[in-house]
């Protein structure tokens, strides 16, 4: 039982701190019309008037171009500060308010070629170098470059990216300064998994031919196995935090944040999460991982580029690929560059499975992310309780 005096506006303020701490769908009756459109209003109306700045240097030319690209990006920066500001206090929207918001939203692929082509008399796409395009291409690529504008801010809003990235900086600034310890801990593992396999010569041959857009996508492929690992790890986590609600425990997850206040006499009981829930937490997770992962991989790239700067020179490359190696700009062998960095992705990858599953890694590296999990679904239990009596 909950004795504090149980107020609406406690109820606000917890639903603010759900928003800071990058997991807004623990809010109860979290909506896309209540809570998700009102904050994605800064990011769309940012997407809107920025869509102007390339007309701009499309049509201007010298000072009088920059004095408008400043004007725009004023614009720009005024209209994020003034709408997040009005945002902050998690308004909600009428019916007749979010059919004006999105209506005016799906005009922009409209209006904005029109007003090129009152200003331009024609009509272009960036980076389009062919005037003739037909009409129907290029309506189709406003069209989709709104839509997936839309999308990423509807995605990124509904699950507290911006709130989420925030707390990785910090976290790498963290890792940074505990890079000693960080380090010292996960690279000898790494390095006696891939050192040896860094000197194979098939590898090195592979990769002088492969192109940086497949190498990106071999490190995305990496990136995707350790969310898989994180989301298999994450539904056993909730599974147990989920029924460790006793008084003393929420009493000290509630430190800090509004219902700091609150007195907690008696367990609660728990409340099962939904789908949107759970990816949320996934999300937070994954996050985390992949920003300890980004750190670790950072260390292992810089290591096996000093390494091969100081083992393999010129006549070695060229004796492993059998041709004289293709140079970067930086005039070292791309090959060199694109082994580091399949090495520091795979690294990364290793470490953050190892980090969930091994014991003496859990406790050192995946334990703090499990515990700022724990607090958000300790703290979302005693407001839901405090919500309830509230009457809200």
């Amino acid at each position: 039982m909950i004795l504090a005096v149980a107020s609406e506006t406690v109820v606000r303020r917890t639903e603010q701190w759900f928003v800071r701490q990058g997991a807004p769908t623990m809010i109860e009756g979290y909506g896309f019309q209540s809570h998700v459109l009102p904050r994605m209003l800064p990011a769309l109306t940012f997407v809107a008037v920025g869509s102007l700045a390339w007309l701009v240097l499309l049509r201007s030319a010298g000072l009088s171009k920059w004095v408008l690209l400043g004007v725009i990006v004023a614009v720009m920066v005024s209209a994020w500060f003034l709408l997040s500001v009005f945002v902050r206090r998690l308004p909600s929207f009428s019916p007749r308010m979010t059919v004006a918001v999105l209506v005016a939203y799906a005009a922009m692929p409209v209006i904005v070629p029109l007003l090129q082509l009152a200003i331009d008399e024609k009509v272009t796409t960036p980076g389009a170098e062919d005037p003739e395009t037909a009409w129907w291409v290029t309506a189709l690529w406003f069209i989709v470059f709104f839509g997936v504008a839309f999308v990423a801010t509807m995605l990124a809003t509904t699950y507290g990216l911006g709130a989420l990235l925030k707390a990785a900086i910090r976290h790498v600034i963290a890792d940074l300064s505990n890079s000693v310890h960080l380090l010292g801990r996960a690279l000898p593992p790494m390095l006696f998994v891939t050192l040896f396999l860094f000197f194979t010569g098939e590898l090195w041959q592979a990769m002088n031919q492969l192109r940086w857009p497949r190498v990106s996508l071999v490190v995305l492929l990496f990136a995707a196995i350790t969310v898989l690992a994180a989301a298999a790890r994450l539904r056993d986590e909730i599974g147990r935090v989920e029924q460790d609600l006793r008084p003393e425990v929420l009493q000290v997850a509630c430190k800090g944040t509004p219902l700091s206040e609150v007195e907690i006499t008696e367990p609660l009981q728990p409340k099962r999460l939904n789908g949107r829930q759970t990816r949320n937490l996934l999300v937070v997770l994954a996050i985390r991982q992949l920003v300890q992962a980004a750190v670790i991989g950072l260390a292992l790239f810089a290591f096996f580029v000093v390494l091969g700067l100081i083992v393999v020179t010129p006549a070695i490359a060229e004796l492993w690929i059998g041709e004289p190696p293709k140079m970067s700009w930086l005039g070292v062998p791309s090959a060199m560059l694109r082994n580091a960095t399949l090495f520091a992705a795979f690294g990364s990858m290793y470490f953050s499975v190892t980090s969930m599953s091994d014991a003496d890694h859990r406790r050192q590296f995946f334990a703090p992310v499990i515990e700022k999990v724990e607090r958000t679904l300790e703290v979302r239990a005693v407001y839901l309780d405090v919500r309830e009596r509230a009457g809200a």
